[in-house]
């Protein structure tokens, strides 16, 4: 599947969106605004920032993987992997709350747009299953 077929799936560009807000509520509120060093950091906001980035980083990979595949097996890894990866990004979002971030609507944007990411997520699901993509 090329590049522009790629845009042309739903759940690519929702998780293009979710990987954007991400980045952008990560260098919102991480003490190190740089976030190729958030990795470095020794503050737990910053490390939660930065596995918050780096899974919906993976998440968008893991979509341009499982489209370019032609193995059901492999699209099937691809779709585990996903589900991890969104349910890690919601307890990210439910960690940093507890450590106190007091900007709870940024995470709230944040959850939204993930819910919308599964709504989408579920339907292209269920069309590799099919082989109808």
């Amino acid at each position: 599947m090329e590049s522009n077929s790629l845009y042309s799936l739903p759940v690519y560009r929702k998780s293009l969106d979710l990987r954007d807000l991400s980045n952008a509520v990560a260098s919102y509120f991480s003490y190190n605004k740089d976030l190729f060093a958030l990795r470095q950091s020794n503050s737990l906001r910053d490390n939660l920032y930065d596995s918050l980035v780096t899974d919906t980083s993976l998440i968008t990979k893991e979509i341009e993987h499982a489209a370019q595949s032609k193995s059901y097996a492999v699209r099937m890894k691809s779709v585990t992997f996903i589900n991890i990866m969104t349910r890690n990004v919601l307890a990210y979002c439910n960690g940093l709350e507890k450590d106190g971030v007091k900007e709870k609507e940024y995470l709230n944007l944040l959850r939204k747009e993930i819910k919308s990411f599964r709504k989408s997520f579920k339907k292209w699901r269920l069309s590799l299953r099919n082989d109808e993509y």
